[in-house]
């Protein structure tokens, strides 16, 4: 039988899309390099038992699945393959429940995260993970591609909060991984495995995840540098100090003009980069007031720090406007995802620059400071294939050279099939081999989003 009458036998038939322009909208995420196949049909479950269905429907007509979420992934995870069913949970977004008591939240993978973050601060409390694109993303796709932020120095990223999932196997066996409890040790830790899993080993129906105490307001502080050695030195020396800031951005030369062009700032433009950083918690003035003497003591050219929430949010604007700052140029923009220890993260950034200049390709880079994770924005004609061509070598340069410095192919944004041929460079092949075994145990046949991460 065909994969539509499978369907119709199994879901409403609201749930249901086969219209050709609709399934093609929602058959790619925003991985510009990446091709995506042509889907069969769109599934959009309301509940459990709906995903349950839609996968036994797959299974009998011998298609695969592609799960999603709202698609503002960066490597291609979430896009399909010829002939597959994909399968939507943007109609799962519900939050079921906001426990004060343990300091939870139980919620449907279609939850925007910016939704929640707003629902749990009406009664005092934070969902740090903060994605780039928090007030479109999902949290089930931050889930599956352990998604990070710009909090992720202080508080982590999405594994760290998420306790327990409800996950639907291929096989259609619906498993519950993890406790209510904030402890656990009986068993294995099977709520980590799928997370940052990317949809290959099941589609993830609830999620569980733990809460903090609202932050009081932060303080601020940016930092002027015109050499990058001597930035890479005062982060490293933040750190040694003890000093634990709750933000900390960097935004290089390239980023700076172009943000300076498009939305008038007031910004040193001639400067090698400019740091952001922000502190939270009991005498978070005098913390930022601290952390900013060490950035003057080694070499800053302006400093300036505030603890006005709202002129901070100002100064941090800076960072958010680099993307659409960009997007300005009507060029095609694929921001990599790379990290490397802190000590080594002005390594990382001269040699990005090097790697710009040697391939002709226009390479601003903003990230995390803090945790190493970077971000190198690759700007170039899509239409033209010399500078596409141009691209992809530097986009692997900067992989290789992100390994050559001790560092990660990929700090927050996953693999998908963006960085798939370069996963063996960083993991060895025993590891690899256990990684796939799981796959293999959990889906035998590679029903769930095939070609995709391992």
């Amino acid at each position: 039988m065909t994969l539509l009458s499978e369907l119709e036998q199994r879901l409403p038939a609201d749930s249901i899309q086969s219209d050709t322009d609709v399934v093609d909208s929602y058959s790619r995420d925003r991985a510009v390099f990446e091709q995506s196949g042509t889907a069969a049909i769109l599934a959009m479950p309301k509940t459990t038992e709906e995903v349950v269905a839609a996968l036994a429907a797959a299974t009998a007509a011998g298609v695969p699945v592609i799960p999603r979420g709202a698609g503002t992934g960066l490597t291609g995870a979430a896009n399909a393959v010829d002939g597959c069913l994909m399968l939507s949970v943007h109609r799962m977004n519900q939050i079921l429940d906001i426990d004060q008591t343990n300091r939870t939240a139980k919620v449907q993978p279609g939850v925007i995260n910016s939704d929640l973050k707003k629902a749990v601060a009406e009664v005092g409390l934070f969902y740090p993970p903060d994605p780039a694109s928090f007030e479109m993303s999902s949290i089930g796709g931050n889930v599956a591609t352990n998604a990070g932020g710009l909090c992720c120095v202080k508080y982590g990223v999405t594994r760290d909060y998420v306790i327990g999932l409800e996950v639907v196997l291929a096989d259609g066996r619906v498993m519950r991984t993890g406790r209510k409890t904030i402890k656990s040790t009986t068993g294995l830790d099977l709520t980590g495995l799928f997370v940052g899993s990317e949809g290959i080993l099941g589609v993830i129906t609830e999620i569980t995840l733990k809460l903090v105490p609202a932050p009081p307001p932060p303080a601020t502080a940016v930092a002027y540098f015109n050499e990058l050695k001597p930035a890479g030195d005062a982060i490293a020396e933040i750190f040694r100090q003890g000093h634990e800031p709750s933000l900390m951005e960097i935004v290089d030369q390239a980023s700076l003009r172009q943000v300076e062009a498009v939305y008038p700032m007031d910004l040193d433009v001639d400067a090698a980069c400019l740091l952001l950083m922000q502190t939270t918690g009991e005498a978070s003035d005098a913390r930022i007031a601290a952390i900013a003497d060490l950035c003057t003591e080694h070499g800053a050219t302006f400093v300036y720090h505030v603890d006005d929430p709202a002129e901070g949010d100002m100064l941090i604007e800076v960072r958010r406007k680099v993307w659409p700052a960009f997007e300005q140029l009507g060029k095609a923009l694929l921001p990599e995802d790379v990290a490397v220890p802190r000590e080594r993260l002005a390594e990382l950034l001269a040699g990005i620059t090097l790697i710009g200049r040697r391939h002709a390709v226009t390479l601003p880079t903003i990230g995390h400071a803090g945790d190493g994770n970077m971000h190198p924005l690759l700007v170039f004609d899509g239409n033209d294939p010399d500078e596409t061509s141009r691209a992809k070598a530097a986009f692997a340069d900067i992989v290789a050279l992100a390994l050559e410095l001790g560092g990660t192919i990929a700090g927050e944004h996953g693999v998908g099939t963006l960085k798939r041929e370069f996963i063996e460079l960083e993991l060895d092949e025993t590891q690899l081999a256990v990684q796939r075994s799981i796959r293999d145990l959990l889906d035998p046949n590679h029903l769930l989003n095939p070609g995709k991460a391992l």
